[in-house]
């Protein structure tokens, strides 16, 4: 951005982005020793190693588990399967069986040399990132001969419990004019060390995030889009235990946008942070290869922080999660970086703050995929006043070109919106982005006002908060409680016991090809 409209320093801004490049390589360093079950499940899945046991344990679990009793996860699935297909002849989904049945130990094979190895997993490995170009290359088409919705994105959620609820609800809001639905994943699947198999009726306050799930609804969503001459974004959520476990099915399914923040996970659902930041690094080279968006949890932290008084911790958040995304290959265009319009509704010049903050956040992050998040703290069951809380979120959406518009519902503090409540919410919101399609272009903001000043402060707030965690290290950083008021153990929360360190037999060589790097 050449001009900024709110006179901000970008040299500042370089240095902010300087201290958040450290932050990120600090952890890197650390990320690049280690793997974990879940990245480990993710190469099974990778080599093509899918279903359940009589026990409904998943098989990518089976393999893993069993590596990694033996105390040897730290060589790597990819060398164990390798070995296996050499010494038996079998492609891994038929190793993994007879793993399963108890016929066969990977572990206790004879060695075959690398290059054996190499050649024999190789045609196996290409074969599935064929897979994932040719799903991208499926939406790409979608998205040349069918189009899309402008921005900002309309996107709406469905949360039924029952995928093909979901699917009636998401259908419905397609056709009112949603550009993205979000699948919400049901209560308590992010602390789950493994995906559930197949499609699923029974959830609380969401659905299973399943590969069926995943595929019934990517279905869906391509014929409806067909019929109303748009192309549908699907989201779901590559968050929590599986990571990069569900990126893979997600790339594997057509999936458009994925919840992909470890920083989301440790604060909130208490993952335990070095297992996060393994599995993160992977799930968003997937993500990256697959040209999934992928959405960061920054507006979460002023649900437990005041969003007046923290607000540059979501800038600093921003700005570290989008070194860690370019850590991983991941193009700014598919960085989906959080933010939210949650000031009390009773502070005077509250909108203006908003709106400094809003166009802030998309002058330092010019071509992010910005995802913009409505009211949710201050909404009561005051449909009226929550349905102007909502227009004024819409117009700062617009007024400050956001990338996907999360939309606010009236009904937010009251119950699961019902069809006509998103209805009404996707009206409200075509209305505005219509009405003042061109605000932005036309409206300057006064030097030495309240929305300068405000930028200003924030971004300085911000760099003095990223200058500590880059003498702390960001470990230490959440151990102290900088990021929503929350402090969490670099030893503490759950998964810590799924973190290996690499071996000498260990390979992964899908980083590279996803990266591009060979």
């Amino acid at each position: 951005m050449n001009q900024s409209k709110l006179g901000l320093d970008f040299e500042r801004v370089a240095y902010a982005r300087s201290l958040a490049s450290g932050i990120a390589h600090d952890v890197q360093n650390f990320v690049e020793d280690y793997t974990t079950v879940a990245v480990e499940r993710t190469i099974a899945r990778l080599l093509g190693v899918d279903g359940i046991d009589e026990n409904e344990v998943p098989l990518p679990n089976v393999v893993v588990d069993s590596i990694k009793d033996n105390g040897l996860l730290g060589e790597g699935v990819m060398f164990f399967m390798s070995n296996a297909m050499v010494q038996t002849g079998m492609q891994p989904q038929q190793i993994a069986e007879e793993m399963s049945a108890g016929k066969l130990d990977i572990t206790r094979l004879p060695v075959a040399d690398k290059q054996q190895r190499d050649a024999v997993i190789e045609p196996v490995i290409q074969a599935s990132v064929n897979r994932i170009r040719e799903r991208r290359a499926r939406k790409e088409d979608y998205l040349k001969n069918l189009g899309e919705g402008p921005k900002p994105y309309l996107y709406v959620i469905v949360a039924t419990g029952n995928i093909y609820e979901d699917v009636v609800q998401a259908e419905a809001a397609a056709r009112q004019g949603a550009d993205v639905i979000a699948v919400i994943r049901t209560t308590g699947q992010s602390l789950l060390d493994y995906v559930p198999y197949g499609a699923t009726t029974e959830g609380f306050g969401g659905t299973f995030a399943t590969q069926e799930n995943f595929r019934i609804m990517r279905t869906a969503l391509d014929k409806v889009g067909e019929e109303v001459g748009k192309y549908i974004r699907l989201c779901n959520y590559c968050s929590g235990l599986c990571m990069p476990e569900i990126a893979i099915m997600g790339a594997f399914e057509g999936l458009d946008v994925m919840l992909n923040d470890a920083l989301y996970g440790i604060l909130f659902r208490d993952i335990n942070m070095q297992r996060t930041m393994v599995d993160q690094y992977f799930s968003r080279i997937i993500n990256g290869f697959a040209g999934v968006i992928i959405n960061t949890g920054e507006d979460n932290y002023l649900t437990t922080a005041d969003a007046f008084e923290e607000a540059h911790t979501v800038l600093a958040s921003d700005l570290i999660n989008e070194q860690l995304a370019l850590l991983a290959g991941l193009p700014e265009e598919q960085m989906g970086l959080g933010h939210a319009f949650e000031m009390d509704p009773e502070m005077e010049n509250g909108f203006l703050y908003e709106l400094a903050q809003a166009q802030m956040t998309r002058e330092i992050f010019p071509k992010a995929t910005l995802k913009y998040m409505p009211p949710t703290k201050f909404m009561t069951g005051n449909i009226f006043k929550g349905h102007l809380q909502d227009a004024l979120f819409n117009m700062i959406g617009i007024w400050t070109n956001q990338g996907i518009q999360l939309l606010g519902m009236p009904t937010e503090a009251i119950h699961t919106p019902f069809m006509s409540d998103r209805y009404l919410a996707i009206e409200n919101a075509k209305y505005i982005f219509n009405n003042m399609k061109g605000l932005g272009d036309e409206v300057e903001f006064k030097e030495g006002g309240i929305i300068r000043k405000r930028a200003s402060f924030v971004v300085e707030e911000a760099i003095g908060t990223l200058e500590r965690i880059e003498k702390e290290g960001l470990f230490s950083a959440l151990e102290m409680g900088l990021f929503g008021d929350v402090k969490r153990m670099k030893t503490g929360g759950k998964g810590l016991n799924g973190v290996v360190k690499k071996a000498g037999n260990y390979q992964n060589p899908f980083v590279q090809l996803m990266k591009g790097e060979k």
